[in-house]
């Protein structure tokens, strides 16, 4: 892919800069539009949208609609039923010692935001945020991966239709494209991929103090007890593994099984593997591929160590790994020290949930927890650790409800949107204070009269 010219994406940048000035976003009307213009926009390039899913990961039209393009879509909806509510202004209450004075919250959009998106929901984790940004009353310059291609094609060509390129354009290029872009100053940075690259995008943020929203990753662990459903625990935990081959932030990382349903556990969850996508993965058009050469050589390098139990088959030709299951690993081997990102599935034993809730709190705090056992348990496991977001007897659908925030926390990421929380990702809170000129009281000017008096009061 073409790196954007430096000129250009300052060019870019000056214009929606000039279109912010402008008040036009601030409009309710305006935002809801824009709204309703890029739910029309994805209805069109569906089927443009799907296909460019299947070109660059393998992922069938049922998977890209599922867990990309209606999400999206819901997102969309959610926003316009409740967006003049969340952007009303707030009353609040007013404390005695103020009166007669009233304070109340002014939501305001940030202004120019840059919105990174990786590679692996390239659709969904680019216009999700986008829908906060519009929401808020932002501008936004979005920045495609390049990984991607064939999806960076199409929503740019869909995005250019539906959007004056003043208020939302996109930048195309790779790491000097980036490399530039995060030198210039914008208002608020999203960006969700890798830790190690947030750190980076967070260092170029400090230079100019910008806020950041940073999604990441980390290694999700899943724990399942004694008294688990072991045939619900493995086919939700499989589901939740394989989705986009495992390419998911949210995925099962690892799974802490009790020592008495740990054979239990891997033969079903082997079982599931194969119901979900039959005897040879490769095969079914279900099944999705991993990115690049790159990646596929950094899995197969994970599963030099421990003992595969099932699947450990691969193709670099056609960037395929089958769902595999290892077993005998150490907290010490590479499998563990890494987010593995891929359709591999380390399964380690436990005895007391102790152990497990000390190996996690001594770690980086995760960006997703599962727990399959009974709620006085899940309780404590909740209690005991930290978390961006926890399923007890599922996974991922922490990432589904409108109504919860999603982000993670600490190596994880920081910030979190969905819902109200990406208008609110998006926008400054501001605190106004109003005074009336009628009654001046005289407490608060020196030489403060009734000192003693005012003290009891605050």
């Amino acid at each position: 892919m073409l790196e954007t010219d430096k000129d250009q994406m300052v060019r870019a940048i000056n214009k929606q800069r000039s279109f912010f000035a402008s008040h036009r976003t601030k409009s309710i009307e305006f935002r809801s539009e824009q709204l309703l213009q890029l739910k029309s926009g994805i209805l069109k390039y569906q089927d443009k949208i799907a296909a460019a899913l299947w070109a660059d990961l393998h992922k069938s039209p049922e998977e890209a609609f599922l867990t990309e393009i209606s999400i999206v879509s819901s997102e969309i909806d959610n926003h316009l039923r409740h967006l003049k509510k969340w952007a009303k202004a707030k009353r609040v209450t007013t404390p005695l010692h103020l009166w007669p004075s009233s304070g109340k919250i002014v939501y305001e959009p940030l202004g120019c935001a840059l919105i990174i998106a990786p590679w692996n929901y390239p659709f969904q984790l680019l216009f999700n945020p986008l829908i906060g940004a519009i929401s808020a009353g932002c501008c936004s310059i979005l920045k495609p991966s390049p990984e991607t291609p064939h999806v960076a094609a199409v929503i740019t060509e869909m995005v250019a239709e539906l959007f004056d390129p003043a208020y939302v354009t996109i930048i195309n290029g790779g790491i000097n494209t980036n490399t530039h872009l995060l030198k210039e100053r914008f208002d608020v940075i999203f960006f969700t991929g890798s830790t190690a690259v947030g750190k980076i995008i967070m260092k170029a943020a400090a230079e100019h103090l910008t806020p950041v929203v940073l999604e990441l990753g980390g290694k999700s662990p899943c724990i399942v007890d004694a008294d688990a459903n072991i045939a619900v625990a493995a086919k939700r935990i499989a589901l939740g593994k394989l989705i986009n081959a495992g390419q998911t932030c949210i995925a099962p990382d690892y799974v802490f099984a009790h020592a008495t349903i740990k054979d239990q556990l891997i033969e079903q969850l082997a079982l599931q593997f194969r119901t979900l996508y039959g005897e040879d993965a490769q095969k079914s058009r279900f099944y999705p591929r991993i990115i690049h050469e790159r990646a596929f050589n950094r899995l197969v390098g994970l599963m030099q160590k421990g003992t595969v139990v099932a699947g450990g088959t691969s193709d670099v030709s056609d960037c395929y790994i089958a769902p595999t299951i290892v077993d005998n690993v150490a907290t010490t081997d590479p499998i563990m020290q890494e987010e593995i990102f891929g359709p591999i599935l380390p399964v380690l034993t436990f005895e007391q949930i102790d152990e497990v809730l000390t190996y996690i709190e001594q770690n980086e705090k995760p960006l997703a927890l599962y727990y399959f056992g009974n709620t006085a348990t899940a309780r404590e496991v909740i209690g005991k650790t930290i978390a961006g977001g926890t399923c007890i007897n599922d996974t991922l659908m922490q990432i589904v409800n409108h109504h919860l925030p999603f982000g993670g926390v600490g190596n994880s990421g920081q910030g979190r949107y969905h819902g109200r929380e990406s208008f609110l990702a998006f926008s400054h809170q501001r605190g106004v204070v109003s005074t009336p000129t009628w009654l001046d009281l005289p407490f608060k000017y020196p030489p403060f009269r009734y000192f003693k008096w005012i003290k009891k009061l605050l």
